[in-house]
């Protein structure tokens, strides 16, 4: 006869059919006993999936609000008896923001939402705003919890600050409802026409907005939205020219440098970002690609007449032994301890140390040394994801770009 623990032997190894059909009595009496792994637990709590007992119910709350338990548990344990009207008074306690256990503010927020707690409608409306999927999933599964409970216009009420995030829910359910928003690619925040424009669908409506459209961003976003529809550069070019090829000015930033930052970074960038940093990559000639092994093998050959004594060429991913980029790294002198960086966005080459030696041996065989002034260029307007932010970077991190 199976037991929980020969059903959840160790972590990895759960047996999750055969606990969903498990005796949730003593399933419930598992997931509060913490003397368990956490893993098991867990595995309990899952497995009482719209089957809680209610003789445990109470034990179970007191879990939830037990901070000195673990957070994987209690916030699993939210989710679970997130229907439970008695909860709200402790899910809306001033305590709660203080909540430090990983996902539980999200949770307790996702809680209020089902629970039909209007006052939650702001925070969640953030949530839905993030940059973070798993944010946006728990703001928007909240905010439609409301929505279900009060009706759209209600939720619309609690959100009537005229934050972005409040104007993002509101195109969003304009959107489901069915309406119109192209009127949104005029919004002043980047995030919310952003948002307007890819919940367009019709290539015809957008090109009679872009007759209309009373900002140049409104007409830049509406070219932007085609494309993304069409595939069709055309138009774009045509706004491109007729707006008199708009870009975001950055002092310090050469054409040679820009090139190659807009073309590896301006079709991705972040939802915040300035449109024309992804209208100019979409309408100006991407730089030549570097023959990436033929420029290691210059750089290795400059080292070396140069008495540095360089190393075999590792990508960044290979040298932080996780992760990739836009360079490679090449040891040199005395034991490898320095290193020069050359990317693969063009001939660009720097260190750390903005070494003199490397530098005159590099710029003769064709690299341009990116030195501490021009990399520190901050290329505005631009967002990039960089070790969970999402700001503008310096023209340095942008060419010698890693992340794990």
């Amino acid at each position: 006869m199976p037991n929980i623990k020969t059903l959840t032997p160790e972590a990895g190894r759960i047996d999750a059919d055969r606990l969903r059909v498990y005796d949730a009595d003593r399933l419930a009496r598992c997931a509060v006993d913490p003397a368990q792994p956490w893993w098991r637990r867990k595995a309990c709590v899952e497995a009482l999936t719209g089957r809680v007992p209610q003789a445990r119910v109470g034990e179970l709350l007191a879990c939830v609000r037990d901070t000195e338990d673990n957070g994987t548990i209690r916030k699993v344990l939210l989710g679970l008896l997130s229907d439970r009207a008695e909860l709200l008074p402790w899910l809306r306690h001033e305590d709660r923001r203080r909540e430090e256990a990983y996902g539980m503010p999200e949770a307790v927020l996702q809680a209020r939402g089902a629970l039909g707690d209007l006052a939650a409608a702001a925070e969640l409306a953030t949530l839905a705003f993030s940059p973070w999927w798993t944010r946006r999933a728990v703001g928007d599964a909240g905010l439609d919890a409301l929505v279900d409970r009060h009706g759209a216009q209600a939720v619309l009420a609690e959100l009537a600050g005229g934050r972005p995030e409040d104007r993002a829910v509101a195109v969003r359910m304009r959107d489901r409802a069915g309406e119109d928003v192209t009127d949104a690619l005029a919004d002043p925040d980047p995030g919310v026409a952003h948002l307007a424009q890819s919940l367009l669908t019709s290539p015809d409506r957008i090109r009679a907005y872009l007759d209309e459209a009373p900002t140049a961003d409104a007409a830049l976003w509406a070219a932007y939205a085609l494309h993304r529809l069409t595939d069709d550069a055309a138009p774009v070019r045509a706004v491109y020219e007729a707006l008199g090829r708009p870009r975001v000015e950055v002092e310090g930033l050469d054409e040679e440098v820009r090139r190659a930052i807009v073309h590896e970074y301006g079709p991705e960038c972040e939802k915040q970002s300035d449109p024309r940093w992804r209208i100019e990559a979409l309408c100006t000639e991407p730089p030549r690609a570097p023959d990436e092994e033929r420029q290691l093998a210059r750089a290795t050959a400059a080292l070396a007449a140069a008495g540095l004594a360089p190393r075999t060429p590792l990508s960044c991913g290979e040298a932080h032994r996780q992760g990739g980029g836009t360079y490679h790294v090449i040891g040199y002198g005395e034991g490898g301890r320095s290193e020069v960086f050359i990317s693969t966005l063009g001939p660009f080459a720097g260190n750390h140390e903005d070494d003199p030696a490397a530098r005159a041996a590099l710029e003769p065989a064709g690299f341009r040394w990116i030195d501490g002034p021009t990399g520190a260029v901050r290329v505005t307007g631009l967002g990039v994801y960089y070790f969970g932010a999402r700001e503008p970077l310096d023209v340095s991190t942008l060419l010698f770009y890693w992340q794990d």
